[in-house]
């Protein structure tokens, strides 16, 4: 499989075709669609996975990944991660929230190389000849994956707040318009947006079928916006799932990219004096 595995440093995203090669190497395929649907390709049996499960469920925390490395070991090995084996995630990008670039975002901040989504998500694995059975009950065989965190694709609240007004750095909002403006629809404590934050709604990075757009339109949409390829990314949403896709697909375009998983759960519940937003006031008549 060596062979077919290349450089994946920054290669986060594949397209159906290679990852159904791998499958048929046995690579791990995990299934991060909410909720998970009853019939699905089987080539080996597809895992099914929520971010919920790796992160924490005290609120305004619950966008942030577990902080204790055994039990996430525990819980990765669980699933048949393996340190030297891909792992393939998809979900639904056109009706999802991104939560097979949360999980690919999740495992390579802690220390797996080979983990990546795949463009055009379970539709397009299928389309690639992934034929549809019944889901088994077996369960996976137990991974030898160990965390090693490492820091580049994560940004904690207070490191964040330090480096606000940086000139290289570009903050990110991925959620919609109506988030970015000041509503709150999704439990935030405040409305608005991080101060000097840009908008960029995750999915216009995508089609209507769910595949990614070219690098070349990525790379023009973010230059649009005043990013260049040179320039310190942090991207939030409301607890950095739409944000960790995002974080994904500029680090696959060539992008220096950081997910903030605390997101706006936790930057609206903290002191209002320390840590503001923007809102964009509606005009009146």
């Amino acid at each position: 499989m060596s062979n077919l595995l290349g450089n994946l440093a920054n290669n986060w995203i594949v397209n159906a075709d290679l990852a159904k090669k791998w499958l048929e190497q046995e690579a791990t395929l995990l299934d991060a669609r909410t909720p998970i649907l009853k019939w699905f390709c089987r080539l080996p049996p597809a895992i099914p996975v929520t971010w919920q499960e790796f992160s924490r469920s005290d609120f305004p925390h619950k966008g942030q990944i577990l902080e204790n490395n055994t039990v996430l070991t525990l819980k990765l090995q669980a699933i048949g991660i393996c340190q030297d084996k891909p792992a393939i995630v998809v979900a639904d990008p056109v009706k999802g929230w991104g939560e097979d670039g949360r999980i690919v975002w999740m495992l390579r901040t802690l220390g797996h190389e080979k983990a990546v989504f795949v463009d055009g998500g379970y539709r397009a694995l299928i389309k690639a000849g992934i034929s549809q059975v019944k889901s088994s009950n077996n369960p996976p065989q137990t991974g030898d994956f160990v965390i090693s965190r490492g820091s580049n694709g994560e940004i904690k609240q207070d490191d964040l707040k330090a480096i606000l007004g940086n000139d290289n750095l570009v903050i990110i909002d991925a959620r919609e318009r109506r988030e970015y403006a000041g509503k709150t629809p999704y439990g935030e404590k405040r409305g608005g947006h991080i101060p000097g934050a840009v908008h960029l709604y995750y999915k216009q990075l995508m089609d209507k079928q769910g595949q990614l757009l070219s690098r070349g339109e990525i790379v023009a949409i973010l230059q649009q916006k005043g990013v260049l390829q040179s320039t310190q990314i942090v991207s939030y949403c409301s607890g950095g799932i739409r944000s960790a896709w995002l974080t994904c697909v500029l680090t696959n375009a060539g992008f220096n990219a950081r997910n903030y998983a605390g997101s706006m759960w936790e930057w609206s519940a903290s002191p209002a004096d320390s840590y503001p937003l923007s809102v964009i006031l509606s005009r009146a008549g």
